[in-house]
C-alpha cells in the first residue's frame, strides 16, 4: 500500500470528470522548525482555495471573499478549527504517539485528510476521513459501519479508543455527509470560472525516428480530469501503447502522451488508427494516425557524395596546376603555387581577370 504521505504528494484526481472533491489536508508536525506546528490546506477538485498556517490564515482564490460574505458562518468554523481544535487535537495526538512508540527525538509528522466527493449527476455523496503517522497510512473511519480501521498494527490501540468515542464519530458523519456536500455546491457556484472551467487541448503526432513509436501529444487542457488513448476501428487498445503521466504546465493547464508502436502496423492499415482525447464528460478530440500529420525534428543527413565533391574537385584542381607547373619547370621557371585557402582563390588562380 502507497504511504499516506505519497498521496498526499500525489492527490489523484477523481476517476470521473462529472464528480467534484472538498479536501482538506491538515498537518501537524513536531522537531520541524522551519515550519509551523499546524498547516491546513482547503482544496475543490485540486485547486487550492484556502490555507491556514502560523498566523495566515484566508482564501487563495479572488472569489473566496464572496464566499465569506455571503457564509460567514462556514469561514468563522474554519477560523475556529484551524486555530484552536485542531491545533490542539493535533499537538496532543502527536505528543501520545511518540509517547506510546517510546519516540523522544527526530521529526514526527500527523496528517489527516477528510472531505467529499459529490456527483453532481446522479447526486451521490461519499465521504473520506484518513490519518497517516510519519509516512505511514495510520487509521481511517469507515462512514458505512461508523467504526474506526486500523492500518496498521501500531493503530490498534488509537482504533480501540476512539471507536468509544460515539459523539465524535457522528460529529464527523454529519460533517461529512451533509454539510461537506452543501459547502462543496457553494465552492462550484462561487467558483464555477476557475472550477468548471474547461480549456480544450492542442494535439499534435510526434515520432523521432521511422522506426520509433508515434507519440500522441496533448497539451495545454484543463483540467486534469483526462483521458487519451489509442483506438483501432472505433475500439481502444492496449497491445503496443504506452501512456504517460499527465504533467502540469507553467500556465496552469496540463500535458500528457500516449505512444503507439507502429512498427508492426502495415502502412495501408495506419488510417484505421485515431489517438482519442476526452475530458470524460465532454467531447473527444480524435486525431488520425496520418503520416501526413507527423512532426519530427529529425535532420536527414546530407549524403557522403555531397560532402565530398567540393573538397575532390579542390584537390584534383591543385594536383593539375601542380602537375602543369612541373612539367614545364624548366622553360618557365613555374614554381608551384600554394594551395588556396577556399574555393573562390582557386576560381581566380584558374580564372585570372582578362
Amino acid at each position: 500500500m502507497k504511504t499516506f504521505l505519497l498521496l498526499l504528494l500525489l492527490l489523484c484526481p477523481a476517476s470521473s470528470a462529472v464528480n467534484h472533491t472538498l479536501r482538506y489536508i491538515l498537518t501537524g508536525s513536531s522537531g520541524v522548525s522551519a515550519l509551523p506546528a499546524f498547516l491546513a490546506v482547503i482544496e475543490v477538485n485540486n485547486i487550492q482555495i484556502g490555507y491556514c498556517g502560523g498566523d495566515i490564515f484566508g482564501p487563495k482564490q479572488d472569489w473566496g471573499q464572496t464566499v465569506a460574505e455571503n457564509d460567514p458562518d462556514q469561514v468563522e468554523w474554519y477560523r475556529h478549527e484551524c486555530n484552536e481544535n485542531k491545533t490542539r487535537f493535533f499537538n496532543k495526538t502527536i505528543s501520545t504517539l511518540k509517547q506510546r512508540f517510546n519516540q523522544t527525538e527526530g521529526v514526527h509528522i500527523l496528517q489527516l485528510m477528510s472531505g467529499c466527493e459529490l456527483d453532481d449527476t446522479t447526486g451521490q455523496v461519499s465521504g473520506f476521513l484518513q490519518y497517516g503517522y510519519d509516512g505511514e497510512d495510520f487509521i481511517t473511519l469507515d462512514l458505512n459501519n461508523l467504526t474506526w480501521i486500523a492500518l496498521t498494527p501500531k493503530a490498534v490501540i488509537t482504533k480501540q479508543r476512539w471507536d468509544t468515542d460515539r459523539g465524535r464519530i457522528r460529529f464527523d458523519e454529519v460533517l461529512l455527509t451533509r454539510r461537506c456536500p452543501q459547502w462543496l455546491k457553494g465552492f462550484l457556484h462561487y467558483g464555477e470560472k476557475t472550477l468548471l472551467r474547461t480549456d480544450p487541448p492542442s494535439v499534435s503526432l510526434l515520432q523521432k525516428t521511422p522506426s520509433s513509436a508515434v507519440s500522441c501529444h496533448a497539451t495545454g487542457f484543463y483540467p486534469d480530469r483526462a483521458l487519451m488513448f489509442w483506438s483501432k476501428d472505433g475500439e481502444e487498445i492496449h497491445e503496443g501503447v504506452e501512456h504517460g503521466e499527465i504533467l502540469p504546465n507553467h500556465d496552469g493547464t496540463f500535458q500528457m502522451t500516449v505512444d503507439l508502436n507502429v512498427s508492426s502496423v502495415p502502412e495501408e492499415d495506419w488510417r484505421r488508427y485515431h489517438c482519442v482525447f476526452q475530458f470524460e464528460d465532454k467531447n473527444r478530440t480524435i486525431t488520425e494516425l496520418d503520416k501526413t500529420l507527423i512532426r519530427t525534428n529529425r535532420v536527414k543527413p546530407r549524403t557522403l557524395t555531397v560532402l565530398l565533391i567540393p573538397a575532390v574537385v579542390c584537390v584534383v584542381l591543385v594536383v593539375m596546376v601542380t602537375s602543369g607547373c612541373m612539367v614545364h619547370k624548366r622553360r618557365k621557371n613555374c614554381r608551384p603555387p600554394s594551395a588556396p585557402e577556399n574555393i573562390a582563390e582557386l576560381s581566380e588562380t584558374l580564372n585570372p581577370p582578362t
